[in-house]
C-alpha cells in the first residue's frame, strides 16, 4: 500500500528526525522532498501545493525550528496536515430514516463496481441485514452474470432481467422487488464510464431520479491516478454524490487517487477495498491512512482485523504460545489459515510500526498467495512430530519433505530458517519488546 512513497517519506523524516537544530534550509529541503515524492506518486499538483505550504507555514508560524526536538514535531505536523487532507474524520454510510437504504454505485469502467456492490451486501448481510443487488448494467458483456454469480456465492438475491430494457425501468421494478421481500438495502449496480459525456450524464441523473438513493458512491481505481480522480469530480458534479470507495489500494500503484480526492471532490473516503476476496472492504479512517503512510502503523485496524478473523479465544491461546516460546509449526499451519481470511500478509505487516524493519528481519519475503501456497505444502508434507518438533527435520527427512511438497531441499530450509526468525521476532512481540508489544495487544 504506496509502499514507495511510503519509504521514501520515512526516509525524509528519518534524517529530519535524527537532526538536532535545523533552520529555514533544512527544512525547505526536506519539504521539496516531500514534494517530489508526492508527485511522483501521482498525488495533484494543486493538493501537493497546499500541503507543502500548510506545513511549511505550521512550522514556522509555530516557531517548531527553535524547540528541542525540531525534527519530530515537523513530522506531527505533516501527520496531521495529511490527515486533514484525507478528510479529518471518519465517514460513515448513511442509512435511510425510513424503508430500505438504496445505495447507487457508479463509477469509471473497469474500477470494480459490481465487485463492490456484492462486497456491500455481504456486509449488509454480516451484520444481519436483507440486502437485495440490482443490475442494471446492460452495456458490459456479462455485467449482470457477473453479479448472480456473486450473489449466489454470498447467498444474497439478484434482481437481473435478460431482455435489455431502459436502466430506469429496470430499478423501478428492482426497488418493487426489494419491498416486496422487505429488503432493508438495495444496491443498485450500474454502467460504467470511460468519459462522463452528456448522454452517460443524463442516464445516470434519470437513474438517480428514479432510485432516491440514501448514498451516491464513486468508485475510484487507485490504480488509475488522476484521470480517475477528474472523473470522480464530473460524477460528483452531475448526481451529487455522497462518497468515495477507492478499489485497489492494495496495488503496487502510485496510490496518488488516495491522497487527492478528497480535496478535489469534497466527499468524504467513505471505504477502500484491500485484496481480491469479497470480505477485503474497510471503513476508510483518515488517521489510521496517514500513520500507515508515515510508517507509524494502523495496529487498531489489525486488531480489529485479528479479533473478527479468530476470535477471543484463540488469540488469547496464541498470545500464551509465543510468549512461552512454543509456538511450532502446527501453530503456523493454523494462523496461516487464519491470516488468509484477514487478507493480504505485506499489508498486516505494515499496519505495525516499524514495518520496514520488521519486514528485513523476515528476510525480505515476498508475503503473497504463493508464499502462503508453497510454506502450507510444505509442512503438511511433515508428519505431526515433525511439525511439533522441528529439530526432528534432518537432511533427509527435509529432502522427503520437498519431494512430498513438490519443492526443493533450499525452499525447505528457506521456511525453516524464516519460521525459527519469526518465532523469535514474535516472542519478543508477545511480550512487549517489539512492533509496540501487539501480540500481548490482541491478547489483552
Amino acid at each position: 500500500m504506496l509502499d514507495a512513497l511510503s519509504d521514501r517519506l520515512q526516509n525524509t523524516f528519518r534524517r529530519l528526525g535524527s537532526s538536532g537544530r535545523i533552520g529555514e534550509k533544512e527544512l525547505d529541503e526536506a519539504l521539496r522532498e516531500v514534494r517530489v515524492a508526492l508527485l511522483e506518486a501521482d498525488v495533484n499538483f494543486k493538493v501537493v501545493r497546499d500541503f507543502v505550504a500548510r506545513v511549511r507555514e505550521q512550522a514556522l508560524g509555530q516557531e517548531v525550528l527553535k524547540s528541542i526536538t525540531p525534527g519530530q514535531q515537523v513530522i506531527g505536523i505533516v501527520h496531521q496536515e495529511l490527515i486533514n487532507t484525507l478528510g479529518g474524520e471518519q465517514a460513515q454510510l448513511l442509512k435511510a430514516d425510513a424503508g430500505p437504504t438504496k445505495i447507487l454505485i457508479v463509477g469509471t469502467k473497469g474500477s470494480g463496481k459490481t465487485t463492490l456492490a456484492g462486497r456491500l451486501a455481504l456486509r449488509a448481510k454480516n451484520e444481519g441485514g436483507r440486502p437485495l443487488l440490482i443490475s442494471t448494467d446492460f452495456e458490459r458483456v456479462a455485467a449482470s452474470e457477473q453479479l448472480q454469480v456473486l450473489g449466489a456465492s454470498i447467498e444474497v438475491p439478484v434482481y437481473a432481467e435478460e431482455k435489455e430494457a431502459p436502466a430506469v425501468e429496470v430499478a423501478r421494478r428492482g426497488i418493487a422487488e426489494a419491498k416486496r421481500q422487505n429488503a432493508t438495502m438495495v444496491i443498485v449496480d450500474t454502467v460504467g464510464a470511460v468519459a462522463l459525456d452528456d448522454d452517460t450524464a443524463d442516464a445516470l441523473a434519470a437513474l438517480a431520479d428514479e432510485v432516491d438513493p440514501t448514498e451516491v458512491l464513486i468508485v475510484v481505481d487507485s490504480m488509475t491516478g488522476q484521470e480517475a480522480v477528474t472523473l470522480a469530480k464530473e460524477f460528483h458534479e452531475a448526481l451529487e454524490g455522497t462518497g468515495i470507495v477507492v478499489t485497489k489500494v492494495d496495488s503496487d500503484s502510485r496510490g496518488g487517487a488516495v491522497l487527492s480526492v478528497r480535496e478535489v471532490t469534497g466527499l468524504p473516503i467513505k471505504l477502500i477495498t484491500t485484496g481480491e476476496r469479497l470480505e477485503a472492504l474497510e471503513e476508510f479512517h483518515p488517521d489510521r491512512f496517514a500513520s500507515r503512510v508515515l510508517g507509524m502503523g494502523d495496529v487498531v485496524t489489525l486488531v480489529e482485523k485479528a479479533r473478527a478473523s479468530m476470535g477471543e479465544r484463540d488469540v488469547e491461546t496464541v498470545a500464551k504460545r509465543m510468549r512461552s516460546g512454543q509456538f511450532d509449526l502446527e501453530d503456523f499451519l493454523a494462523q496461516m489459515e487464519q491470516l488468509k481470511s484477514m487478507g493480504p500478509l505485506g499489508g498486516l505487516l505494515d499496519m505495525l510500526p516499524g514495518a520496514g524493519a520488521l519486514k528485513s528481519r523476515l528476510g525480505g519475503v515476498d508475503f503473497n498467495d504463493g508464499f502462503f501456497r508453497q510454506s502450507e505444502a510444505i509442512v503438511r508434507s511433515m508428519t505431526l512430530a515433525e511439525r511439533r518438533n522441528p529439530e526432528l527435520l534432518n537432511g533427509s527427512r527435509r529432502r522427503r519433505v520437498a519431494k512430498g511438497s513438490g519443492t526443493t531441499p533450499a525452499d525447505v530450509n528457506r521456511l525453516l530458517n524464516q519460521f525459527k526468525d519469526a518465532r523469535k521476532l514474535m516472542q519478543a512481540m508477545s511480550t512487549g519488546k517489539g512492533a509496540g508489544g501487539f501480540m500481548r495487544m490482541l491478547g489483552m
